[in-house]
């Protein structure tokens, strides 16, 4: 969510207890501009948090030229110092699916540590031998972070907009969903490079805008019903919760550009969901 509207943001999205104290609040709505002005992001979002055991991990995001691309994560015990994340690789998600399990610690530094046999060489030649693999919480955080916006980012369709050239920016003329299109989850969109949509034939493309239909949309998620969409507020705000992050929560106001989404949960994804549905 936009830190420039946090406050009425977190209000929106308290429904199901998502909520900060007002201190943390006041603290986030100071260092956020901060934050914008030092590392010269052209907009800042407040991400969630993450729980640990010890301390919670504050994420906020630095948006630069692109909405898509290269955009920076950072993190914070107190809402006051932020400290970027390294990027996510897929050797770093790799090594932090085998090491890290369990609940985060909430310090940065901790390491965590796997040990394997590996066979090494082929045929008479192969020998096994013992690895090693040690990641720190601070790339289990930011491997965290990046999963959850690949399976879990929303935006309402028309929200943004793609140019020729391929930037993606947000549609300044973007007035909100019809009410009865909000309520349609093929009207929202995941918020990253799609999948889906480079597998759809040209036929299959004709009806489509390239300008806003550039992303895949939330109905063809596998498995079905991995989303929960609910209309709050007298059927004046829509809602969407993720089953498969339990503490994502994306909110919309109809005929608004009112929109954003926030994360508060422990990190974890809910691998039961298949038996859930």
């Amino acid at each position: 969510m936009d830190s420039e509207s946090l406050h009425y943001s977190l209000d929106l999205a308290a429904g199901n207890g998502l909520t900060l104290s007002s201190e943390q609040r006041a603290a986030l709505q100071t260092s956020l501009v901060i934050l914008k002005r030092n590392y010269k992001f052209s907009r800042v979002l407040f991400w969630g948090k993450i729980l640990g055991i010890q301390c919670d991990y504050f994420i906020a995001q630095g948006v630069e030229d692109d909405e898509m691309k290269n955009k920076k994560s950072l993190y914070s015990l107190n809402c006051m110092d932020w400290h970027l994340l390294p990027p996510a690789t897929e050797t770093m998600i790799a090594d932090v699916a085998l090491a890290a399990q369990g609940r985060f610690t909430g310090d940065p530094s901790h390491e965590y540590e796997h040990t394997e046999m590996r066979i090494k060489g082929e045929g008479d030649d192969a020998t096994e031998e013992e690895v090693t693999v040690k990641v720190n919480e601070a790339s289990r955080l930011a491997t965290a972070v990046s999963n959850i916006d690949k399976d879990a980012s929303v935006v309402p369709r028309g929200a943004f907009t793609k140019s020729p050239s391929g930037k993606v920016q947000t549609n300044r003329s973007f007035g909100g969903l019809d009410p009865i299109e909000a309520a349609k989850l093929g009207n929202y969109l995941h918020f990253r490079e799609p999948v889906n949509l480079k597998k759809k034939s040209i036929l299959e493309m004709s009806h489509l805008n390239p300008a806003i239909d550039f992303l895949d949309p939330l109905s063809e998620d596998i498995p079905k019903g991995s989303w929960s969409l609910q209309l709050e507020r007298g059927s004046t705000m829509c809602v969407l919760r993720s089953l498969l992050w339990l503490g994502l929560t994306f909110f919309h106001i109809p005929q608004t550009p009112q929109h954003g989404y926030i994360y508060m949960g422990d990190g974890l994804m809910n691998l039961d969901l298949p038996f859930m549905l």
